[in-house]
């Protein structure tokens, strides 16, 4: 099992592949749960988001259910950080935008 550690994971750039997908997905888990970070539902939103874009099926389900317990602000913040993170991390011509 690979390990993934982040000095900042903001900053943190992983390129087009399978894996990224998964490291995305789990930032997500890590944030809804608040599993070794403190439970936040807009971080968690934002990186089930990326993962989403990605084509976890998962992800998107699971942002759809964190998103009923957030409110309309907290969705739009969630998915201007989304829209960020990506015009920020994508080579130019392959950002996508944030649901």
């Amino acid at each position: 099992m690979a390990r993934f550690e982040f000095a900042s994971v903001d900053a943190a750039t992983l390129g087009e592949t399978a894996l990224a997908e998964d490291v995305f997905f789990q930032l997500g888990m890590m944030y809804s749960t608040g599993s070794t970070v403190a439970a936040d539902y807009v971080t968690a939103h934002k990186w089930f988001n990326i993962a989403a874009t990605r084509g976890n099926q998962d992800a998107a389900r699971l942002r759809r259910e964190i998103a009923a317990q957030m409110s309309d602000a907290e969705i739009a913040a969630a998915q201007r950080a989304a829209r960020d993170w990506l015009r920020g991390n994508h080579p130019v011509g392959l950002d996508r935008a944030a649901a």
